[in-house]
């Protein structure tokens, strides 16, 4: 039941906003049934005000993404809560001659003490950044996940997505990947991201979608030459496992069934966002 109304703090807005979130949960619970884990659902609250924050909070939600990095830093001294978990699952593009600014944005997001995860890492040059931006006085490293494009649409960001451990072993993902466990001590590498294309989320759900199948190939690939270094055992994943962040408000529920460990929900529970 996606809002399109305004979003001023109004009794109405919040009933139906808190509908959503409840219906977002009905069909997250329904489609987990499946599963041998728990899985996570991030409320993404693009463009949306604080105030929409703190009331699905009060409703027992607790981990929340943002695409902009000024939005989260905003938001999260406006919602100052310490059990909410603050999940980054946008994009630092580049501006050329803007080196200096990108990477004092980096500093102040990593400076939200609870940043659980930072979900779209591709380069090596900003694992570096993160991990020497993270504050000395953070107890637990922070958790990142590589973002994979798996539709291979030019207009998506994300790494290549690999098929074997041939075709892996010089790929950007591995190097990436290798890098964190081994020269990033303040970062834990979790798992795999990817955004898949509108394509796949609006066929049929008799079929799978290819999206996530790509990347559970990819993840069980890159499992496979992370158990095979007996020097990087527990040093990634969760429990030996990779964790796979796929599926939003259009294919949320597909993700599940193909188990996604992290659903991200954006408009089915806060509405359409406002364009900027």
């Amino acid at each position: 039941m996606a809002s399109t109304t305004s979003d001023k703090a109004t009794p109405e807005r919040r009933t139906e906003l808190l509908q959503n979130l409840a219906e977002t949960k009905i069909c997250f619970t329904e489609a987990s049934k499946s599963l041998s884990h728990a899985p996570t659902l991030v409320a993404v609250s693009k463009t949306k005000p604080a105030w929409m924050t703190r009331a699905c909070y009060e409703e027992g939600q607790r981990d929340f993404g943002e695409n902009s990095d000024i939005d989260l830093v905003n938001k999260a001294k406006k919602v100052n809560l310490d059990s909410l978990r603050w999940h980054f699952i946008g994009v630092m593009k580049k501006t050329e001659g803007d080196d200096l600014r990108r990477q004092t944005r980096m500093r102040e997001l990593t400076a939200v003490s609870n940043l659980h995860a930072i979900q779209s890492l591709t380069s090596i040059e900003d694992a570096d950044i993160y991990n020497s931006a993270i504050p000395a006085d953070r107890k637990t490293p922070l958790n990142m996940l590589l973002q994979v494009n798996t539709s291979g649409e030019v207009q998506k960001s994300g790494l290549q997505y690999v098929d074997t451990e041939t075709e892996a072993a010089d790929s950007p993902l591995f190097k990436l990947a290798c890098h964190i466990i081994e020269h990033c001590p303040k970062l834990h590498f979790q798992g795999l991201m990817t955004i898949g294309s509108q394509m796949e989320s609006l066929a049929s759900s008799e079929r799978p979608n290819q999206d996530f199948e790509t990347l559970k190939k990819t993840r069980d690939v890159l499992e496979g030459m992370l158990r095979s270094n007996t020097a990087l055992n527990g040093r990634w994943g969760d429990n030996g496992k990779l964790l796979l962040s796929m599926g939003m408000t259009a294919d949320f529920e597909a993700g599940l069934r193909a188990g996604s460990h992290i659903v991200r929900v954006g408009t089915g529970i806060f509405g359409a966002r406002r364009m900027k």
